[in-house]
């Protein structure tokens, strides 16, 4: 059961008056069709861009969202244009080429598709990467129904062309950028990671950034040099990035994920399996001198012990398939292959399923699932309004006034946005509250999931009189620091704003 208070009624409320402005604005070609193209993004899957620098592992964590290798990850002219990924019937790329000063785009056109070793691949043709707008790719895929996943390209590419084109989309100069929301990843939280993150922040009405806006904290495997402990260090350094005051101002929270280890998982062969188990019955000290580097990994000789089937492995794992496996698991995942076959994982689809565990991506996907898609509505919404309020500063005229003023209403009125106005400032400290007040103020506003169980930190099965009892004592709480004399106006403002979602917390349970 998620907390939208009236979210509908607020989704209502945005499309007529965009309806409403399109009306004012037929007149002007640009502000009409821009009214309507937002209109029309109401129904459509929500948009999130995955963003990040140069082997960040961006269409990597990508593929591995989808299930498939269809985004290109290696240096090509692909991974230099920003590229949607979006579900449809049947497969299709269309490149849309970049309109010149005072010039059209011309017609997007199709481009031939290839599958390469398993991936993807697409040509652009000859066309040069500066002179295409964006690809689309069109692919059947249940991942994809209710998310269009947006590649982007490095933004601290040695190219500043690549770099400005990830920029200009994600946080164009004067108007709404056309993600709903962003993943960014990072290997390490840089100086340039804060100051990317820090340019994407609204300039409109709905100030709000972190509320769609999550870091990845991306190649996990790699912060432990490969270890099996490897995740746990990682996972323990996303604990404390979440914990950075500075980062809290800028995205909702930080995931560890081991990026190919999730899309080798997702996407294992037998043909991997069985090179997997062939390494396994090797001895464990010649397993770990194999596993030192990867070149020793790919050129030292195996011996020609011989397999059970009567097939040696040396025959079995050539150099060819050794560098095949490092190149899609990696030496963290082929050690922990190994190790999980050793342990008895010996059917490859538990195998498959217990990499995809371990790499961390259920746990991103349930981030994704409570920070985004519970939000889509109410982000939806934001979109709309940002590409609004760019029409009324850009064109004014007395038949839009009533038009701001509706605006303003919704963003006065609607409690969704409070909440996130509200969120924004417990995280960057604007909003000062003991730690044990302001973790569960950012809880009883959604900052954890709008469903009413994670709003008041209860199990996802607790039962409607458990979460009622609940949701009375938040209430009785928050309302008495909210009418208490010895509480300042900053304490007592934020009391009021958690009372009215607590309030609309029992509203929507059922009685």
């Amino acid at each position: 059961m998620s907390l939208t208070f009236g979210g509908s009624q607020l989704g209502t409320s945005v499309r007529g008056l965009l309806h409403n402005a399109s009306q004012v604005y037929a007149d002007s070609p640009g502000a009409h069709e821009w009214l309507r193209m937002h209109l029309a993004r109401f129904d459509e899957p929500l948009r999130v861009a995955i963003a990040g620098k140069v082997k960040a592992g961006k269409s990597t964590l990508l593929n591995a969202l989808v299930g498939e290798e269809i985004a290109p990850t290696d240096a090509g002219e692909c991974t230099r244009v920003v590229t949607w990924y979006q579900d449809g019937p049947a497969p299709k790329v269309l490149l849309h080429p970049r309109g010149g000063p005072g010039v059209a785009p011309a017609r997007p056109r199709q481009l031939s598709i290839h599958r390469r070793d398993g991936a993807l691949s697409f040509d652009l043709g000859g066309t040069e990467p500066d002179r295409i707008d964006r690809l689309t790719v069109d692919w059947p895929s249940q991942s994809l129904r209710g998310t269009t996943l947006i590649d982007t390209p490095g933004i601290d590419s040695l190219s500043a062309d690549v770099s400005a084109r990830s920029h200009q989309f994600l946080a164009p100069s004067d108007e709404p950028t056309a993600a709903d929301a962003v993943v960014y990843l990072m290997r390490h939280l840089h100086s340039g990671d804060v100051r990317f993150l820090e340019s994407f922040h609204d300039r409109g009405v709905a100030r709000a950034t972190a509320v769609n806006t999550i870091a990845v904290l991306s190649r996990a495997d790699e912060i432990g040099v490969g270890r099996l402990d490897a995740l746990m260090s990682a996972k323990k350094i996303a604990s404390r990035y979440r914990s950075d005051d500075k980062l809290r101002e800028l995205c909702q929270t930080v995931v560890a994920v081991a990026g190919l280890l999730a899309q080798t998982g997702r996407t294992m062969r037998q043909t991997e399996f069985t090179a997997l188990s062939e390494l396994a019955k090797l001895a464990r000290s010649d397993m770990d001198g194999l596993l030192l580097s990867a070149d020793r990994f790919v050129t030292s000789d195996i011996g020609a012990e011989s397999s059970a089937s009567g097939t040696s492995i040396r025959t079995v794992l050539d150099s060819q398939v050794r560098a095949g496996l490092l190149d899609r698991f990696g030496l963290f995942g082929v050690r922990l292959g190994v190790t999980l076959i050793r342990q008895g994982l010996t059917d490859p689809t538990k195998l498959s399923a217990e990499l995809v565990r371990r790499s961390g991506l259920d746990d991103l996907r349930e981030v994704l699932n409570i920070q985004f898609t519970e939000r889509r509505d109410l982000l939806k919404a934001r979109s709309a309004l940002l590409a609004l309020d760019l029409v009324l500063r850009r064109e004014p005229r007395p038949s839009a006034q009533p038009l701001a003023v509706q605006l303003e209403r919704i963003m006065a009125g609607a409690h969704e946005f409070a909440e996130l106005r509200l969120l924004t400032a417990l995280r960057s400290g604007a909003v000062k509250l003991a730690k044990v007040d302001r973790l569960e103020a950012e809880r009883l506003l959604g900052g954890e999931g709008g469903a009413a169980s994670a709003r008041l930190g209860l199990d996802p099965m607790a039962g409607p009189a458990e979460l009622r009892g609940a949701a009375l004592e938040s209430l009785s709480k928050w309302r008495r620091r909210a009418e208490s004399p010895l509480a300042g106006r900053g304490v007592a403002d934020t009391a009021r704003v958690v009372v009215r979602s607590c309030e609309g917390l029992l509203a929507g349970l059922p009685r």
